[in-house]
């Protein structure tokens, strides 16, 4: 896995939401009982964690903002952290797998 594949990965989830107003948001996810943006944020939220742990940094809650039409710019900034912080391909593997996960459920 490479941090290419990240990126594609982000892109492409990005591209599906990036166009989202908030009642789409707010619906919820395919088979799920959270909002889709909650399940986003949860994405965002674990993107961080990898990163921070690559870093050997503490983690840090991501701010759940009040819109959610920010989400796609924050999974942007915490995928690229994670790219910064130079982590092993098994990561880059977990990450991208996460984000094809969340694709999927939306």
């Amino acid at each position: 896995m490479s941090a290419a594949e990240l990126d594609r990965a982000v892109g492409l989830l990005v591209g599906q939401v990036g166009h989202w107003q908030q009642p789409r948001w707010a619906a919820v996810a395919a088979g799920g009982n959270v909002s889709r943006g909650d399940l986003v944020h949860k994405l965002v939220q674990e993107v961080a964690n990898l990163a921070a742990d690559v870093a050997g940094e503490p983690r840090r809650d991501v701010p759940r903002l009040a819109n959610d039409l920010a989400l796609p710019d924050q999974l942007r900034v915490v995928a690229a952290d994670l790219v910064a912080a130079d982590p092993p391909d098994a990561v880059l593997t977990r990450a991208a797998g996460a984000v094809r996960a969340t694709r999927d459920a939306l």
